[in-house]
C-alpha cells in the first residue's frame, strides 16, 4: 500500500461540488490539504462575498486555526468533487515530525502566502484597482468548468464590480485598458483571454 493510500484511509475526505467545508467564524479543529480538486476561499465583507484565493492539489488551508486556536478567518467551498486530508492539531504535529519534506513544504507556502499578502496590502495602500480587477479576473478563470474563451462580457463585469464593491464603469474602464494590452478580446458580448500569463503577472 502506498502512503498516499495509506494517508488518506487514515485521514481522506471528500467533498461534492460547492459543499462548504467551514464557514467564516466557526470554531476550527482541523487544517486539510487538498489531495484532488480546488477549493475556494472567501470572505464576507459588509455584505458581499469576496473570493480571496483559488486552492489547488498540494494546498493546504484551515491551519490557523489549529495553530492559533482561533475562529475561521474565511469560508472554503469546494469546487468540484474535492478530496482533502484533515488533520486535527495532534496529528498535523505528528505529520510534520515523521516527515521533514511536508514541514519544509508547509513553511515554504506560508511564506508564499505572506509574501502574496504583503503584494496585496501594497496594491491597496496605492489603490491599484487595475491590479485588483486583473486579481478578480484571474480568480474567475481558475474556477473548475470555466470556458476562458466564451465568458460573458457583462456577467464577469458585473460580478467583479459586486466584489469589490465597485463602480460597472469603472471595471469596464480598466477592461478596456486589458484589451489595449492585448491581455483579453471583447467580442459579440464575450471575453476571449489572450495572454494568462499577462494577466497573472
Amino acid at each position: 500500500m502506498s502512503d498516499h493510500i495509506a494517508l488518506f484511509e487514515k485521514f481522506g475526505t471528500s467533498f461534492n461540488n460547492n459543499e462548504i467545508i467551514f464557514k467564516e467564524g466557526e470554531e476550527g479543529t482541523q487544517m486539510y490539504i487538498i489531495q484532488e480538486g480546488s477549493v475556494r476561499i472567501s470572505r464576507i465583507i459588509g455584505t458581499t462575498e469576496h473570493i480571496i484565493d483559488i486552492l489547488k492539489k498540494g494546498d493546504f488551508f484551515g491551519e490557523i486555526a489549529i495553530v492559533s486556536k482561533i475562529k475561521r478567518t474565511a469560508t472554503a467551498t469546494a469546487i468540484g468533487d474535492v478530496q482533502l486530508l484533515a488533520f486535527n492539531r495532534e496529528g498535523f504535529i505528528q505529520m510534520i515530525e515523521k516527515n521533514a519534506k511536508i514541514a519544509l513544504n508547509i513553511i515554504d507556502k506560508l511564506c508564499k502566502r505572506l509574501e502574496h499578502a504583503n503584494l496585496q496590502i501594497k496594491r491597496l495602500v496605492k489603490k491599484d484597482i487595475k491590479s485588483l480587477i486583473a486579481m478578480n479576473l484571474y480568480y474567475i478563470i481558475q474556477s473548475k468548468g470555466v470556458d476562458i474563451n466564451n465568458l460573458n462580457y457583462d456577467r464577469t463585469i458585473d460580478n467583479i464590480a459586486k466584489n469589490m464593491e465597485v463602480p460597472v464603469g469603472l471595471v469596464k474602464e480598466k477592461f478596456i485598458d486589458f484589451e489595449k494590452d492585448s491581455v483579453i478580446t471583447i467580442s459579440d458580448s464575450k471575453i476571449i483571454i489572450n495572454n494568462i500569463d499577462k494577466l497573472k503577472e
